[in-house]
């Protein structure tokens, strides 16, 4: 195939880092083409000067054998780029055809928008109403707005960046299918994901980058998922392992809880029901937006209800706050790690203090003990491998992976009775995710009930005990997971609330 974008030697630094190192790569057209590399690697800095929202320090592009230099992304697009975002960037307010006007350099009247978005929804098998209201869509329709604005600029090159985290198992096939036939007709496919074999089902070529290197390039087809994972991190990967345990008695119930949602495009809870015993790991599947939020936000205490609905350790604590909680030991990591999990601009031990004053002693006397929350926060960094320079940098001065790794290690630490995390791996590399599902497994070794909840099915199926999936705010009865067929799971996913199983 001819060659369609050329990288040679790009290299970009900032105060401390080098974030790219003479990286060099083809992309031919109609290749579809991975990146892949661990947390820090690079890829982000890598694909932003491709689009043109970072500047290279040095090196050079071509693109059709022409010098390509985009000084913004709308240069970028104007020459055939285009890039879907692992956050969508959409107005829920706005309905589907508003939203991709606000997209266009010069969108055409919007009855004509309206008619081009039914046409290459239909072309590309990604059915979609241009009527509808983006904040009543599911998470796998708002992919498909942000995937058909691309498409109406005719692109060249499309780059996609962990596209199938908000994913059933079937969308994702019907995702592939897509872009198999973008790739049939010439469009080139940069495609960034962790989940590997994804990424061997799908992709012609990967390139490999590490600390800000490309260290080699590999057929996935030919490549086995566990050789791609230690390509990236430079070593033998660990497996997390489970140890045989038994279940005590139960730790965290729901009875019949329904709860409204505190946002106008949330999912509120509809009648649900669990428990969890000591030692259990329930894992909690479902599509981005079907009441994950709401669950955590009901657990934390965040949405405090009756206070029967929600029991620890047979104790009613449902109208409890998030510290008093805290105090009995119900902990939680919520997904969105910048601004809820984590205080973007305070320092990693201001962070450390947020939620571990009360657990970890660093309160006294009505004085914070900054001392032993520096203490505790140098512990969480060398406990999960954080990498920062040290706890007094800023939360928001740390890639998404590691600080990802430090809001787990923080409640892991804290040895919960119960905990409760949304996403626990979202965006982390292979390496970072071995290492806390192992956090996870320990955990639950140690008596710990844990409920997981989580859009990764390879995940949930490799720790969790039970399965049970959340879908439009209703939760379906919990199974076992040994036997759990993917397709049963994406049937659960998808609503099938009468798979009554016993719960073992």
């Amino acid at each position: 195939m001819s060659v369609l974008l050329s990288i040679k030697g790009l290299t970009k630094a900032y105060p401390g880092v080098v974030a790219n190192d003479q990286v060099s790569f083809d992309i031919g057209e109609g290749e579809v083409h991975a990146l892949l590399g661990e947390n820090g690697a690079g890829k982000s800095t890598l694909v932003k000067m491709i689009y043109g929202l970072v500047k290279p320090d040095s090196g050079e592009m071509t693109l059709r054998g022409a010098p390509y230099a985009p000084p913004e992304p709308s240069a970028a697009r104007a020459d055939g780029i285009a890039m879907v975002f692992q956050h969508f960037s959409l107005f829920d307010a706005l309905n589907v055809a508003e939203n991709i006007a606000l997209g266009m350099e010069d969108p055409p009247p919007m009855r004509d928008l309206a008619r081009r978005i039914r046409e290459v929804s239909e072309t590309y098998g990604l059915p979609l109403d241009p009527a509808r209201i983006v904040g009543d869509l599911s998470a796998g329709e708002r992919q498909r707005v942000e995937i058909i604005r691309c498409l109406l600029q005719d692109p060249k090159l499309l780059i996609m960046d962990e596209p199938t985290s908000v994913l059933t198992p079937q969308e994702v096939q019907i995702l592939f299918e897509t872009l198999r036939k973008l790739s049939s007709e010439g469009t080139a496919i940069l495609y960034i994901s962790h989940k590997l074999e994804e990424i061997r089902a799908l992709c012609d070529t990967a390139t490999i980058l590490r600390l800000g290197k490309n260290v080699g390039t590999c057929v996935p087809r030919e490549t086995t998922a566990r050789e791609m994972a230690e390509m990236m991190v430079g070593s033998a990967l660990q497996s997390p392992e489970r140890s045989g345990r038994a279940l005590g008695e139960v730790a965290l119930e729901i009875r019949g809880l329904s709860a409204a949602s505190p946002s106008a495009f949330g999912t509120s809870l509809k009648d649900l029901s669990l428990s969890v015993r000591k030692g259990e790991i329930l894992g909690i599947g479902g599509v981005a937006g079907n009441g994950q939020d709401e669950l955590l936000a009901v657990l934390s205490g965040e949405i405090v209800t009756r206070g029967d609905a929600v029991a620890l350790h047979g104790q009613p604590v449902g109208a409890l706050g998030p510290a008093q909680r805290r105090a009995l030991g119900l902990l939680t990591a919520p997904e969105e790690r910048l601004g809820h999990a984590a205080a973007p601009d305070m320092s990693l031990t201001e962070n450390a203090m947020l939620t571990g004053a009360a657990r970890e002693g660093l309160v006294g006397n009505g004085f914070l003990r900054w001392g032993k929350a520096k203490d505790f926060a140098q512990r969480i960094i060398e406990a999960f491998d954080v990498r920062t320079p040290g706890p007094e940098n800023a939360a928001r001065s740390l890639s998404g992976g590691n600080l990802q790794k430090f809001v787990i290690g923080r409640e892991v630490l804290q040895r919960p009775e119960v905990l409760v995390v949304n996403q626990p791996t979202w965006g982390v590399d292979a390496a970072a995710a071995a290492a806390i599902r192992q956090a996870l497994l320990d955990l639950a070794t140690g008596d710990t009930a844990l409920v997981v909840i989580s859009q990764d099915l390879d995940e949930l199926m490799e720790i969790a005990d039970n399965f049970a999936a959340l879908n439009e705010g209703r939760l379906t009865p919990p199974r076992p997971t040994a036997g759990l067929t993917i397709d049963e799971i994406g049937l659960m996913m998808g609503g099938a609330h009468g798979m009554e199983v016993a719960h073992v």
